[in-house]
């Protein structure tokens, strides 16, 4: 028996499909890359915004006539997007040949949920309401060798007025720490040489513990000492979280990436007031001067969103002034896309489509022209990289301060390990090397 995953969306969806996989392994199931061979089909979705709906919409809508003429085929759809109860039920309605719908909160039931439905041949549609304490760690199938994802908690408290995120994956839990320090030292025993911490918001870590002194900065000093060569990542930061402390142990320990995912959204007060991210412009230039002092040679990247409801073109040039001042090493620039169910979607002032395609092609161009002068910098200069991936002929992996390098070799073994790259060249997005030497 066969089973094929198709993933949207963040990294905690990544490793979620890594959960499902986990599930159809232990119930005997092997993966395939090809849908025509599968005897499952899960579509794991996401609905942050609405172009991944629509291609969860369309990628599932193509099985309707392989699921006609494949009657044992079973095809379950789950994630952020099934567990808005609307949704489910006009995926229900639109796409009747879904056998299995699940949520986010019953995401580790799915395995049973497979089994109930091989043993009756019903459908099997079930969404929680809501979150049930702290999800089980069970069966996990990685695919992404030598790197690894942890969740360290789970939900968010934040209600930015244009997120979707905490109405689907409910109020903050956080993982206990000794629990999460086990996970990661047997990973780094199987020979994992990555490890990247996983939330919604990474520093809330620890708040909902009554009288412990466990919080992300002191997980993450438990976890940087332990004995191997290895990265320890962390994503997703919020602005307002961000604290001194932290910015002191990234700084402190050589194991910790200089790489900062801090994302602004907007560079407006009166956006950001707007979008309840509870911190101002200053307060933001504030945090990467903070940065700056305890973490040499840093590399910041962020989100950038334009069109958000009563965006002015004042509004949409303080964001461009920000990215030009700040100079990120890269940026996830985005649309506002209307979220059903989010305070932002029944806000006044929504901005015509001509509009934010013009702000986006702007400020896409320009984080663009700054990508591509940052990458320039590393011309000339020896890095060592994490080998993440042997392609064509190359080898790719990243610097410490995350920029993608490619580098071509047919004569070693190198997956897994850390080597000296000289680069040679650049693009926007990354870099090109020759090898070196394997690092000691």
């Amino acid at each position: 028996m066969y089973y094929h995953i198709k993933t949207y969306g963040c990294a905690m969806n990544v490793h979620e499909s890594e959960k499902i996989a986990g599930q159809l392994e232990k119930l005997g199931y092997s993966e395939t890359a090809e849908v025509e061979k599968a005897d499952i089909v899960v579509f794991n979705t996401c609905t942050i915004r609405e172009n991944a709906v629509h291609k969860a919409y369309g990628n599932i809508g193509k099985l309707k006539t392989y699921r006609q003429e494949n009657k044992k085929v079973i095809i379950a759809v789950g994630g952020c997007m099934t567990q808005d109860k609307e949704q489910a039920e006009d995926l229900k309605k639109k796409l009747p040949f879904i056998d299995i719908i699940f949520g986010t909160h019953n995401l580790t039931e799915f395995g049973e949920m497979v089994k109930e439905y091989n043993n009756s041949h019903k459908k099997v549609f079930e969404v929680w309401d809501s979150e049930k304490d702290m999800p089980k760690e069970n069966e996990v199938t990685r695919n992404s060798f030598p790197n690894a994802l942890v969740n360290i908690m789970y939900g968010c408290n934040n209600y930015c007025t244009y997120c979707i995120v905490p109405y689907v994956r409910g109020r903050e839990r956080s993982r206990p720490q000794a629990e999460i320090v086990e996970e990661v030292k047997n990973l780094l025993a199987e020979g994992y040489r990555e490890i990247t911490l996983l939330g919604q918001n990474v520093n809330s870590y620890g708040n909902d513990f009554e009288n412990s002194e466990s919080n992300f900065v002191n997980l993450m000093e438990t976890l940087a000492v332990l004995p191997y060569k290895y990265r320890l990542r962390f994503m997703t930061s919020h602005p307002k979280d961000f604290k001194e402390e932290l910015a002191i142990v990234v700084g402190k320990y050589d194991n910790i990436p200089k790489y900062i995912h801090l994302p602004i959204q907007s560079g407006s007060n009166n956006i950001l007031e707007k979008m309840n991210r509870k911190y101002t412009r200053e307060d933001y230039l504030k945090t990467v001067e903070i940065i700056k002092k305890h973490i040499p040679n840093y590399a910041l990247s962020s989100d950038l969103m334009v069109g958000f409801p009563q965006e002015t073109e004042e509004d949409f040039n303080e964001t461009m002034s920000l990215a030009e001042e700040i100079r990120y090493s890269s940026a996830f620039t985005f649309i506002y896309s209307v979220r059903h169910g989010t305070v932002a979607a029944d806000m006044e002032g929504h901005i015509d489509e001509e509009t934010k395609s013009k702000r986006i092609q702007k400020l896409v161009a320009l984080q663009n022209k700054i990508s591509k002068e940052i990458s320039d910098e590393y011309i000339g200069g020896i890095y060592e990289i994490l080998v993440e991936e042997k392609k064509e002929g190359a080898m790719c992996g990243k610097t410490d301060n995350g920029r993608l390098v490619k580098f071509p070799t047919e004569n070693y073994d190198l997956l897994g390990k850390f080597v000296k790259v000289k680069i040679i060249s650049s693009t926007i997005s990354g870099l090109k090397g020759e090898f070196v030497e394997i690092s000691k």
